[in-house]
């Protein structure tokens, strides 16, 4: 087995030239079209937004502290804004493209092999058309703010309300273009820039993730597109199509709004689950369990997540054979995600487990998402959402769900990638502290909601009888403590950029093609073709205590790609 590692003139010139040094200035970035630079400045983006929706959380939680008025100056009007644009902003502009367009885009092309996206121009368009519709958001919020909650409600949306809701609706349209256009890039690339050997089975998971996610995002969301442009023609307009008092049906609005909105949920876990399948098999030293199953079970989420939408509206008037269908519907497609929750634990199971910062906050993405998907059982079966519905309840299982999960695997993820993004590592002992904040705070904060809302609180409300408030005070100071958590995890990475060591090639032991370039990798990606294996072979890699890196082993004599650390 050869193990042979680059020259030393090679590792000097792969550590001195990489994407982020090969040119300098504003327009080398603002006008870039290699996909790396594209998600660096994705996830600059999306994180500013996520911290921007999590600031709009902290206030709304404060002002829970007490069942009246807490805050002065935050009146009813004032807390519907408020609750509305974390809503929008969260949800448009955090974590439908947080994962897709900034891991995503720097990670994929990468782990296929290849130098770039299929689309490099359509690339950056997607990036600035999220960047248009931050700023539609923004003039909303600025102007005349925005107060019919992130799903738009009709007939609120339309007639009552006198808010920004066009400037808003359009916004989240021209963020629909942007996720088109991611979507349609990834299936473009993994069809066609696949490198030989590298089959469809032979694709890590994260891929088969992002391709599930693709899929979702080209055919669902232009029919979110056409339902807002709708809104917004009939409150521009006068025309009837959800209004009642203008022949409308406002029902019809929230079948076309959910029939996007629930795939739009798998558009955000499914590419967390990716995530977390790399971080389970890396840092267990195992491969994967039951690969093709978690494969499979990706795409069955994609194709039965299109046909759960009604499961949101058994309190809307739906026949009663129709919620019957939809309950039943709901619970099928819950099989696949328990299969992949068993296959992660099937894999660290007498697995030598290594608990670095990524594995932290993959061992609670499994605890948190289980939860959330458990609680979902409740709000599927008629009897109980019933009494569930527009409650508290339901505000934790979506946050158990989308930040349990989507949120808490993407921070995962940074973690993962950041020494191939940035060529840094960062400090272990306060990412772990990190993810443990983030971990307990988490569930002091959400896991009172439950309680909350099997006890009839409901969501959205700015007051609240007494006998709720120890309740809201205990979710509050975890809400505090989670802001400090996530905070602090920021931090850890941001200080990495300035002290931290320089980053080896593979600090992981991973197998998958990402690790074969130089962090940061070069602008090409790769300074030789990488060799195509079992993405999860871990015998395959090993540590090489020369170039101080672990070193991809070849058995037909050709040598590693691997650079040294430093």
């Amino acid at each position: 087995m050869a193990t042979a590692s680059l020259p030393a003139h090679q590792q000097d010139h792969a550590s001195s030239t990489n994407y982020l040094n090969c040119s300098r200035g504003f327009l080398s970035w603002a006008c870039t079209l290699d996909h790396k630079r594209i998600g660096v400045m994705y996830l600059i983006g999306t994180m500013t937004a996520m911290f921007a929706g999590g600031a709009l959380a902290l206030i709304l939680r404060a002002e829970h502290l007490t069942p009246q008025a807490t805050l002065p100056g935050i009146t009813h009007d004032l807390y519907n804004q408020l609750f509305t644009l974390h809503g929008a902003i969260m949800v448009f502009l955090f974590i439908i493209p947080s994962i897709p367009g900034a891991l995503g885009n720097f990670i994929l092309p990468i782990m296929l092999g290849a130098k770039d996206v299929a689309f490099p121009r359509m690339n950056l368009c997607s990036f600035y058309l999220w960047v248009g519709g931050l700023i539609f958001f923004l003039t909303a919020l600025l102007t005349t703010g925005l107060d019919t909650g992130w799903t738009f409600y009709t007939p609120y949306s339309t007639n009552t309300s006198s808010t920004s809701v066009v400037t808003a609706t359009l916004g989240a349209f021209i963020l629909g273009f942007s996720s088109i256009f991611t979507g349609l890039n990834f299936i473009v690339t993994v069809h066609t820039m696949r490198p030989p050997g590298m089959t469809w089975f032979r694709m890590p998971l994260f891929l088969w993730a992002l391709y599930s996610t693709a899929i979702i995002q080209v055919l669902a969301t232009p029919v979110l597109g056409i339902t807002l442009l709708l809104l917004a023609v009939e409150r521009s307009f006068g025309l009837g199509i959800f209004d009642p008092k203008l022949g409308g049906d406002p029902v019809l609005y929230q079948h076309f709004f959910w029939f996007y909105s629930h795939p739009a949920v798998y558009i955000m876990i499914l590419p967390a689950m990716g995530i977390i399948s790399e971080l389970i098999s890396t840092f267990s030293r195992k491969p994967i369990f039951g690969y093709r199953f978690i494969a499979f079970s990706s795409m069955a989420i994609a194709l039965l997540g299109f046909l759960v939408w009604g499961h949101h509206m058994f309190t809307s008037g739906q026949s009663e054979m129709v919620t019957v269908v939809f309950s039943v519907l709901t619970f099928s497609v819950s099989i696949p995600s328990a299969i992949k929750v068993f296959n992660w634990v099937a894999t660290m199971y007498k697995g030598s487990i290594l608990l670095a910062t990524p594995m932290c906050y993959a061992l609670s993405f499994i605890f948190l998402f289980t939860i959330g998907g458990l609680t979902g059982l409740f709000l599927g079966a008629l009897a109980t959402d019933i009494h569930l519905h527009d409650t508290y309840f339901v505000v934790a299982h979506f946050h158990y769900v989308m930040m349990g999960g989507t949120l808490v695997a993407f921070i995962g993820g940074v973690f993962y990638w950041w020494p191939k993004i940035t060529g840094r590592m960062y400090n272990e002992f306060w990412g772990q502290v990190s993810s443990l904040i983030v971990f307990l705070s988490f569930n002091l904060t959400f896991f009172p909601q439950f309680i909350l809302g099997s006890r009839g609180m409901p969501r959205r409300y700015f007051n609240y009888v007494p006998e709720y408030q120890t309740l809201h005070i205990l979710s509050t100071i975890g809400s505090f403590l989670l802001g400090f958590g996530l905070a602090l995890a920021a931090g850890v990475l941001i200080a990495s950029l300035f002290s931290g060591r320089r980053a080896p090639a593979n600090p992981w032991g991973s197998a998958t093609l990402e690790w074969q370039c130089s962090s940061p990798p070069p602008l090409s990606n790769f300074e030789h073709t990488p060799s195509v294996g079992d993405p999860y072979d871990m015998n395959s890699v090993v540590w090489d205590a020369e170039t101080e890196s672990y070193v991809k082993q070849q058995s037909s004599g050709g040598h590693s790609h691997v650079a040294s650390a430093h």
